[in-house]
């Protein structure tokens, strides 16, 4: 096999970091591999995955997201901040409004530039949350999963079950901290009634407009951020009674903090997007 080098920029959100790849001017044959490969912490360049950047004819940019395992996921709402920044960066849109095509429809983005011109904060309308339980999916009976006692693996816990374009299961608890999260994280990633897999929140209401949350993603594990999980939680908590609609609600993750309102008619979610740092990485094909 011959090497071939490839350009990368690293790219957080909240601490959600991806490998991000320009595929506007570079091709990528294998992304499930690359990602398996390139994400490995301590051996390569280490983060949540890889994210492709490609052209699109819907859009300004089609997002191609790739996990720790090269499975690819449907949407990453810390993730398409980051993919907005790039483009309006490198001058790859026209104006402060961005649109994304994802595998969960088009996303638009609105740009806050800081002083130097360059995009630091970035609202995403992130579409409709879904409470029906055959969008998530999940193999329950009902309509909805609403603060519903269902056993997970021979333990009863009150969840809540919404779709970001994505599945979400959403348990609150006393204590977030304390969570034993990797054991707790895989009872629900592949639970049977959960036929593509979770994306799990824990989450404790600290009042009525602020939130904090661990998050175990599918395919990752643990990450220190994960925007769409935290518009489930919004959305969750808004279901559950406990935070107020059409309110920006402050949610605290571990790498960081989102602010996300839940209207009826989408959701929307605003953060920081960071560089981190590029560089070139030499891939066997």
């Amino acid at each position: 096999m011959s090497g071939k080098i490839i350009e990368f920029t690293k790219m957080h959100g909240c601490g959600n970091d991806y490998i991000y790849i320009d595929c506007f001017k570079q091709e990528i044959n294998n992304p499930e591999e690359l990602s398996i490969n390139l994400s490995r912490q301590h051996f390569s360049i280490g983060g949540d995955g890889v994210i492709l950047i490609c052209p699109s004819d819907k859009a300004d940019a089609k997002m191609r997201i790739f996990n720790l395992d090269g499975s690819e996921g449907k949407m990453c709402g810390n993730g398409i901040r980051c993919v907005g920044k790039y483009l309006y960066d490198n001058s790859m849109t026209k104006g402060d409004a961005v649109t994304v095509d994802t595998l969960s429809g088009v996303k638009t983005l609105k740009i806050y530039p800081d002083d130097k011109g360059k995009a630091q904060f970035i609202t995403v309308d992130m579409g409709k949350a879904s409470y029906l339980n055959k969008d998530i999916p999940v193999n329950l009976e009902g309509e909805t999963t609403i603060n519903k006692p269902v056993d997970i693996c021979g333990k009863t816990e009150n969840i809540t079950c919404v779709s970001m374009g994505n599945p979400h299961c959403v348990v609150f608890c006393d204590n977030t901290d304390i969570i034993d999260i990797e054991k707790e994280g895989k009872r629900f990633e592949k639970n049977p009634i959960f036929p593509e897999g979770v994306n799990t929140e824990f989450i404790t209401v600290e009042d009525e407009k602020t939130l904090r949350m661990r998050v175990w993603e599918r395919g990752s594990g643990e990450t220190l951020a994960c925007g769409t999980g935290a518009c489930a939680s919004v959305a969750a908590a808004v279901a559950c009674g406990y935070c107020p609609k059409n309110e920006d609600i402050t949610v605290k993750l571990r790498g960081g903090e989102l602010k996300i309102k839940y209207t009826e008619d989408t959701v929307y979610m605003t953060g920081p997007a960071v560089t981190a740092f590029k560089g070139e990485v030499e891939i066997d094909e």
